[in-house]
């Protein structure tokens, strides 16, 4: 049975914005860390879909909604705190975020990227992370992090629908 990953289905984005910050809040709340109005606003902006965004991006779609420029150092400290915190991941390859949809547990960071329209879905499937400390172990070689990003095509831009990706 096939499943299409919320990024490649129509629905209400707002949704998706407004729990990451609650979830935020809540995690932050909890943990004893500050959450500030620039990281919120930073994780805010990689909400806003689901395509992976870059820091000098970010640094532009900042400075529109704040009227001033935001140094790159400042910028790097709230990715920083959103990392650290697992708000959001880093896709290595091409060094952008996204948010995570379950900042609350730990889990291991693997990709689907589609090259067409830009979009990342995470996987959550314990079962491949278990597979790669398995091929890993047998190897002798100890995993001390995870990170799969796989490119290709999400189902509509597969089937010629990209058009009708809604992921905005």
């Amino acid at each position: 049975m096939e499943h299409t990953p919320i990024a490649c289905s129509h629905h209400d984005h707002s949704h998706c914005i407004s729990d990451a910050l609650e979830s935020a809040r809540q995690l932050c709340i909890g943990r004893g860390v500050r959450l500030t109005d620039l990281r919120l606003q930073v994780l805010e902006l990689i909400w806003q879909n689901h395509k992976p965004l870059g820091a000098y991006t970010l640094m532009e779609m900042l400075a529109k909604a704040n009227t001033r420029r935001v140094a790159p150092p400042t910028v790097y400290r709230a990715l920083d705190f959103l990392l650290e915190q697992g708000l959001i991941h880093r896709i290595n390859v091409l060094n952008a975020f996204i948010g995570c949809p379950s900042p609350g547990t730990k889990h291991q960071s693997h990709f689907l990227i589609c090259r067409a329209c830009g979009i990342a879905i995470e996987l959550d499937q314990p079962a491949l992370s278990k597979q790669i400390l398995d091929v890993a172990q047998d190897a002798g070689f100890t995993v001390e992090a995870q990170s799969l990003e796989v490119s290709g095509l999400c189902s509509n831009c597969a089937t010629g629908h990209g058009a009708e990706c809604h992921h905005e």
